[in-house]
């Protein structure tokens, strides 16, 4: 009987990551979750029972990257599915903002994104496949455009979605497919004010909504792979 294929998600907070989580082991993935502290996860990994294995990383720290992915390869085999959902993000005007919030911002939404994806290229490539994997990377609208009082969110978002363009180029050709996904649009449960039940049913993503695009981009054929999607109620304007 093969073995499950193992997923891995970097940023499984409350909102998108979990859903993510729920969404690769209901489709009998073995899934890895990650955050800086592990013990948030303990309530998602008690709900998803033996699929779900947590870790502890802190996604600017190479060395810390290297060691998740080290031993997700060893407990539970190399990935072939590959989320990068962490991010940081300081509301300030630009006069306000220090140096440390500035590059706090940009290691864990851009650094973060390139280590990330550059040790599971490292270990999808030795994979004996012709598909050998999906990495995706989480956008925002403010991958697209800066906003007003938003440069500490669009700075890392920009770089991250430049990162994922020269990834994909790079290594769609050797087998990884490589997207992005622009999430336009406020995910429900991730902050305060953004649940369903204050903004109304349509007015936020469903976080299992996004969960799925992101499974359905893991199951596209080697012959019509998406790079970039964008995602939005329908209420949004753009």
């Amino acid at each position: 009987m093969p073995r499950p294929e193992v997923a891995i998600v970097i940023g499984a907070g409350p909102g998108l990551g979990s859903a993510l989580a729920r969404r690769f082991a209901r489709a009998g993935m073995q899934v890895a979750v990650a955050r800086r502290n592990a013990d948030k996860l303990a309530t998602l990994t008690r709900e998803l029972g033996g699929n779900a294995h947590a870790y502890a990383c802190d996604a600017t720290d190479e060395s810390a990257v290297r060691q998740l992915f080290a031993s997700v390869a060893a407990n539970l085999g190399v990935p072939t599915l590959a989320v990068f959902n962490a991010g940081a993000f300081v509301r300030k005007g630009v006069l306000d903002t220090s140096v440390e919030e500035f590059e706090r911002c940009w290691r864990v939404a851009c650094l973060g994104g390139f280590l990330v994806g550059r040790e599971a290229a490292r270990a999808m490539l030795a994979r004996n496949a012709e598909h050998k994997g999906t990495l995706i990377f989480t956008g925002a609208t403010a991958s697209l455009r800066g906003g007003a009082q938003f440069h500490n969110l669009a700075v890392g978002k920009f770089g991250l979605r430049a990162l994922a363009q020269s990834m994909a180029r790079e290594f769609q050709p050797q087998g990884i497919h490589v997207a992005h996904v622009v999430i336009d649009g406020q995910i429900a449960g991730e902050r305060a004010g953004h649940s369903i039940a204050e903004r109304g049913k349509n007015a936020v993503i469903d976080p299992a909504a996004i969960a799925e695009t992101y499974y359905q981009l893991h199951l596209q054929p080697r012959s019509a792979w998406s790079f970039e999607v964008d995602l939005r109620p329908y209420v949004e304007k753009f």
